[in-house]
């Protein structure tokens, strides 16, 4: 059996849970993204890919990882979360064609990737939720 490395979280890789609040409930912005070099990890992805600044922004205590065959390596990927204002204008960059926002059940059946769903359960749960941890992993912008 061949040994694969586990490579060392790499900052090129962040993925953000973009969600707002719409009547009262949790709604989660979908989009089909492509790793970029992160300044803040996650915020200069969103910003360029998406225009949106966000109100808030958290660490995901989690980390998604995928094993990447080009390299033959294990990648870890950080997790975060972002408040998007309520009206807030979504403009794609050239590396999406589209984009939701649904429902926290609806963006759940759509993931397909188990970070992705782990994140959304995260920010659903400790953020949307109000639970101390919440206010606990809030970053300052």
């Amino acid at each position: 059996m061949k040994e694969h490395a586990v490579a060392a979280p790499e900052p090129r890789f962040a993925e953000v849970c973009p969600f707002r609040i719409r009547r009262d409930r949790g709604e989660f912005l979908l989009l089909r993204r492509a790793p970029e070099e992160p300044v803040y990890p996650g915020l200069c992805e969103l910003r360029e890919e998406t225009g949106a600044v966000p109100a808030g922004f958290w660490v995901v205590p989690a980390v998604s990882a995928f094993y990447d065959a080009s390299a033959d390596a294990i990648r870890s990927v950080a997790l975060f979360a972002a408040q998007l204002e309520e009206e807030a204008g979504v403009r794609l960059s050239s590396e999406h064609d589209a984009f939701l926002w649904l429902t926290a059940a609806d963006a759940r059946r759509k993931l397909v990737w188990p970070g992705q769903r782990t994140c959304l359960d995260v920010v659903e749960q400790y953020i949307l939720g109000g639970e101390e941890a919440g206010r606990l992993l809030a970053l300052p912008l």
